[in-house]
């Protein structure tokens, strides 16, 4: 009966929630946007293109792991225990964290789940991983080193112990501060402990240099206090890292000193701090810069350092955290720009230490100023590889306070998130401030994308999955306006298809050119007319319009504002980079009071509130302010004020200010005729109603047309159509209505924070319903598909409930807060869909539906991993590092001896011999017309992998013999090179480097598969021979070289070979028959068959013939195969013979040769390299 009177009361005559039941409402949740909690470390894997952020855990919930893709792609991953994430990093199709539970997780990108979980005996403090390995190398606060197979799920039989107790036995309490690969030769690793620094080597099983830096008396080092320079000091690491070539190491200390130490020898290069040079020298200003004259200032600790390289790995810079005094106004990293790396073997000791003392540039990359910097993230264009910072495009900071700072490299200028990065990244750079939303029809929101100058995004990785279609015309319009003064906008969905993912921003603090006060509290949208409003704390209020800028490429300078109808035109502080978009328009610059209300109508009009009680209205048309009334004045003694309760006039009399603008149309009590009307609601719990109404001059006016109390602030204000249900809001197809007299029976349905009350305006008693358990925090008029309403509230005590329409009846009550802060329900935005937008952390919205199912639909389908993507090769060492000694390492070599023979092969090997096995199977297939290979035609994928485990077996033995006798090898041959170098006087060559005195000799080159005709890379060496031999002379082969593309006329890579092996027969023969005397150098895979022989079958090349001439094979005296894929050991045993037979017939002159001594030849056939190793055979005469 209650219900009946509500609805008689209230004027509504029919049940405008019919069909509505309790059983309908359940709780959905439809998505999260945003970051949960602090962010704690980030990771960019730049093959995928993906973007890791960790998180610490809180009191909103446990450290999380989201990654990033492309537009909307995003997977969550959480930890098997709660904790805080403290370190993440990519590794091929893997994702390894690190958290405070001292729990190491992979997690599987494929299958977006926990692939495994370890954890270590001790305290992880460091871990390293290469994307072409499967092992996480994991260094411990107990100093040792320990591998964990991830494909094997488990520990590998690897354990380093604690090297630096080697070098020192004395040391106690010594931990792993960083754990790192070398950059080039894989079999090399960087061990920095708390104490100093060792080189190990997988190829010995022991450190081979040790690095600690020490200070002698009077030295300053990176100390700001002079008077510590009195003794001998050992300053402990905090960071280590190489060079991108491996060339030099760079150790990090805890007094801020930078040193850069030759691994070769272990000697220091330079000490340095960001400001000062040679800082380990006795006497050495340290340079310490103090507030006032004899004082000094404290820095800030090393958090991070990056060795970056472009392209060429020899042109590098250092990016360092901290390291600054703290008493520097500015914020940032700093950016030592060393240019070109001198070359080692050639440089003076005094040149090596200029290069970093003496850089190129040095500059800063500033960032916000209240907040020190955590973390940095570089984002590489392509590789993997170099520690991750090979030729970066931009860098992210992550801040002490939490939020993200995206800056350009090496320039450093700031790059917005808008674009660039999934929105949920956006709730953080900066923070925000204020949040709005906003229906918008869809194909209005279809045409509403921003044209800007921008680049390219900075994460493509990732595919979003299929989502379900539309069922709303009306798009719901996320605004987010941020501490620096930035808005954006987009399309948050139903959890439907999105369309138009585009986001919008605009300048609030370019618009009121200034950088400070520009603290957003109000934003109100109007997409019919692409109208948008934003009030600011300091009390102006602007408007921007959706247009085309006129001045778009083009910096306008600032003019002096003028005021024109108490409005002034801010039009000249568009932005040039944007050419269509939101576009500033005008500007009500009224301060002094923050803004508390803001309506952008439909129709023209701007309702604005502040807090000092006072109204605006401004009319868009002109534009022109045409209202602006203090609401304290207005007095209460209305129509209809007789049903104020007690006490209301007092609290007129008191503080009172807007908190709820709407504008409606519809018929007042007691007229016959609809108005364009304003509802302003305030603190006090006024309803005030305003009415629009035309003037003689083509203008408008506003009157203010009565007012009612309600009991306690007003929370919502919704305009409703009595007849329908429809809410009555002031739409431009209802204004043009008035014209042919339409009348809309209307009614309120105001929200306060204890009760609801149905009534016409603008003071008739209506209906009401209240509520004393409980406060309403946000509220709204919701239909659901079968157009059936009811009011949605959100709750102090955690609810939301459902209330009938008129009848007010609590239709059912739902618990929310497991899912939103209570404490923000005052943020929260209730949309006329029936989904609830609230906080659930300090940087994160959840949205829920009450019209759901019951289900929690924010699991992700998207998709990581792109599976067609290739991962590049790892970098490997150069031939001159080969031929001064550095044993080739390849990542299969480190399998074995961390592995161990027994390990079967894991996925990754599987998928390369697949993938071999496929090309195996297309050469033979496109070499079938040529020739036969009837035994590994016919042999089947697990047969080629039986061959392939038992040819790996066999090289295993060959390691194991290698490593027995490995040191004495090693010896030799450092003993061979050095005696050869100093009868050489240093003059190495790649090639061949004679007497000059020497017979002329010709060298045929050949360039690699894909190379267009000429020597291609191989043009380095055949110019230092012809340098080195005046009077020599060089001939390219002409081969196809082509691997079946179609620029090179789509020969596939085994024709190409046997067209090769053809042309080196025919131009070695003809030369050596033209010019019988003269010496020959020749190298490349095609020459090892004309030289060695073919058996080449995988090539289609049977015949293990030698086709060059017996006279020509006399006359080559050494050969250089860069690149050969041959397989290695019989071809040296068969160029062995070759080589001997050679001998038999000495030349008549001497040629001095880089020899491939007998203990070379041991050494090479000890050695086993992969396929794509580059070898080296070279012949010496007796």
């Amino acid at each position: 009966m209650a219900q009946f009177l509500r609805g008689k009361q209230a004027g509504i005559q029919n049940d405008l929630s019919d069909g509505l039941n309790p059983e309908l409402f359940f709780l959905e949740t439809v998505a999260h946007y945003g970051i949960n909690s602090q962010i704690s470390t980030l990771a960019y894997d730049p093959v995928q293109s993906l973007l890791a952020v960790g998180t610490n855990e809180s009191q909103y919930g446990k450290g999380q792991i989201y990654v990033f893709g492309q537009k909307r792609v995003n997977v969550t991953f959480t930890t098997q225990r709660s904790s805080s994430i403290k370190t993440l990093q990519f590794c091929a199709h893997r994702l390894i964290s690190v958290d405070s539970k001292n729990d190491l997780t992979v997690f599987d990108l494929v299958q977006k789940k926990v692939e495994s979980s370890y954890s270590p005996p001790g305290r992880i403090t460091s871990f390293t991983c290469d994307p072409t390995l499967d092992y996480i190398f994991v260094g411990l606060q107990n100093g040792e080193v320990i591998a964990y197979d991830m494909d094997r799920r488990g520990l590998a039989r690897l354990r380093i112990p604690c090297l630096w107790r080697d070098f020192n036995p004395r040391a106690k309490l010594v931990s792993v501060v960083s754990v790192i690969l070398h950059p080039r030769d894989v079999g090399t690793m960087l061990i920095a402990y708390t104490d100093g620094a060792a080189l190990y080597s997988f190829k010995q099983n022991k450190a081979t240099a040790f690095l600690q830096y020490e200070l002698p008396p009077g030295a300053p080092g990176g100390y700001s206090d002079a008077s510590s320079a009195n003794g001998k000091r050992f300053p402990k690491i905090v960071k280590a890292t190489w060079h991108p070539t491996g060339a030099f190491i760079l150790t990090a200390h805890e007094d801020e000193s930078l040193v850069f130490w030759d691994p070769k020898s272990g000697n220091i290069v330079q000490a340095m701090t960001l400001q000062v040079a040679n800082v380990n020298r006795p006497g050495v200003n340290p340079a310490a810069f103090g507030s006032t004259p004899g004082t000094f200032a404290l820095k800030a600790p090393i958090s991070r350092i990056s060795w970056c390289c472009r392209k060429n790995p020899d042109e590098t810079g250092i990016l360092v955290a901290g390291g600054l005094p703290t008493n520097m106004p500015e914020r940032g990293l700093t950016f030592i720009d060393l240019g070109p790396t001198p070359v080692y073997q050639t440089s003076s000791w005094q040149s090596l230490a200029d290069h970093f003392e003496k850089p190129k540039g040095r500059h800063m990359l500033m960032t916000p100023r209240n907040a020190d910097i955590v973390d940095v993230c570089l984002i590489p264009r392509s590789s993997p590889h170099f520690a991750g910072c090979c030729d970066p495009v931009a860098v992210i900071a992550v801040l002490s306070s939490g939020e993200l700072s995206t800056l350009s490299f090496p320039s450093g200028f700031p790059i917005s998130p808008t674009n660039q990065l999934h929105p949920s990244i956006s709730f953080i750079s900066p923070f925000v401030g204020a949040t709005s939303l906003a229906s918008v029809g869809r194909s209005r929101w279809l045409g509403m994308t921003e044209k800007r100058s921008r680049g390219p995004p900075l994460v493509r990785g990732g595919a979003e999955s299929a989502r379900t279609l539309m069922r709303f015309e009306e798009r719901p319009i996320f605004q987010t306006a941020h501490v620096d003064g930035t808005i954006r906008m987009w399309d948050v969905g139903h959890g439907d298809e999105i369309e138009n993912q585009e986001m919008l921003q605009l300048d609030v603090a370019r618009a009121l050119r200034r950088i400070e006060a520009v603290n957003v509290t109000e934003m109100s949208l109007a997409g019919s007319t692409g109208e948008f409003s934003v009030g600011v704390e300091s009390g102006e209020v602007l408007i921007f319009k959706w247009g085309r800028n006129q001045n778009y490429g083009r910096e306008q300078p600032p003019t002096e504002r003028v005021e024109a109808h108490g409005l002034v035109d801010i039009q000249d502080s568009a932005d040039p980079d944007l050419k269509e978009g939101f576009m500033p328009l005008t500007m009500l610059a009224r301060t002094g009071t923050p803004v508390t209300a803001l309506c952008t109508s439909e129709i023209g009009f701007v309702g604005i509130g502040y807090h000092d009680g006072s109204v605006a209205v401004i009319d868009l048309r002109g534009p022109a302010l045409i209202f602006n009334v203090d609401l304290q004045g207005l007095t209460t003694a209305t129509k209809g004020s007789g049903i104020a309760r007690s006490g209301s006039t007092k609290r007129a009399t008191q503080t009172d200010w807007p908190t709820v603008i709407e504008f409606g149309v519809m018929c007042l009590e007691g007229e016959e005729y609809s108005s364009i009307l304003v509802f302003v609601g305030t603190t006090a719990g006024r309803l005030v109603t305003l009415k629009v109404l035309p003037t003689s001059q083509g203008t408008f006016s506003v009157q203010v047309a009565g007012s009612t109390s309600l009991e306690s602030k007003v929370v919502s204000i919704t305009p409703l159509n009595t007849d329908n249900g429809k809410p009555a809001s002031a739409t431009q197809s209802a204004v043009s209505s008035l014209r042919d007299g339409r009348r809309i029976n209307g009614v309120i349905l105001a929200v306060s924070a204890t009760g609801a009350r149905i009534f016409k305006p603008a003071s008739a008693k209506g209906a009401t319903k209240s509520w004393h358990e409980y406060f309403c925090d946000a509220a709204c008029v919701a239909s659901n598909f079968d157009n059936a309403i009811a009011l949605i509230g959100l709750f102090g005590d955690g609810f939301a409930r459902t209330f009938s329409i008129p009848g007010l009846k609590e239709l059912a009550a739902m618990n929310v807060a497991s899912s939103m802060d209570v404490r923000r329900f005052t943020e929260a935005t209730v949309t006329p869909t029936g989904e609830i937008y609230g906080w659930s952390g300090p940087s994160e919205i959840t949205v829920i539906n009450v019209w759901g199912a019951g289900q929690d639909k924010t699991a992700s389908g998207d998709q990581l991993i792109n599976p067609e993507v290739i991962m590049p090769p790892r970098p490997t060492i150069s031939n001159v590092q080969w031929i001064s000694g550095t044993q080739y390492f390849t990542p299969a070599d480190l399998d074995i001896l961390v592995g161990g023979p027994d390990r079967p092969p894991s996925k990754r090997m599987l998928e390369q011999a697949q993938a071999e096995d496929r090309q195996r199977r297309e050469a033979s297939r496109s070499n079938s017309g040529t020739s036969s290979v009837p035994n590994q035609q016919d042999e089947g994928y697990w047969s080629y992998m039986q061959r392939q485990v038992q040819e790996r077996t066999e090289r295993l033995n060959v390691m194991g013999d290698s490593m027995n006798r490995l040191e004495e090898s090693s010896a030799g041959w450092a003993e061979d090179v050095s005696k050869f170098v100093s009868n050489q006087k240093k003059k190495a060559v790649l090639g061949v480097i004679g007497n000059r005195n020497a017979l002329t000799f010709s060298s045929p080159g050949a360039r690699e598969t894909t190379v267009g005709p000429g020597y291609g890379s191989s043009s380095t060496v055949v110019n230092e021979i012809l340098s080195a031999y005046p009077g020599s002379t060089a001939e390219a082969i002409s081969y196809p070289a082509c691997g079946g593309q179609a620029s090179c006329g789509s020969v596939s890579y085994a024709n190409s070979v046997l067209q090769g092996v053809q042309a080196v027969t025919s131009a070695v023969n003809s030369f050596n028959t033209r010019c019988p005397t003269t010496q020959l150098v020749l190298g490349g895979q095609i020459f090892d068959d004309a030289f060695c022989g073919g058996g080449d079958t995988n090539e289609g090349l049977s015949s293990t013939a030698v086709p060059i001439q017996a006279s020509a094979i006399n006359m080559i005296k050494a050969a250089i195969f860069m690149g050969d894929p041959r397989y290695v050991l019989p071809r040296v045993q068969q160029a062995s013979r070759v080589l001997q037979q050679a001998r038999s017939s000495p030349i008549a002159t001497p040629l001095t040769l880089i020899a491939a001594t007998e203990a070379m030849l041991r050494r090479i056939k000890a050695m086993v390299p992969n396929t794509a190793k580059s070898h080296l055979r070279l012949s010496r005469e007796n």
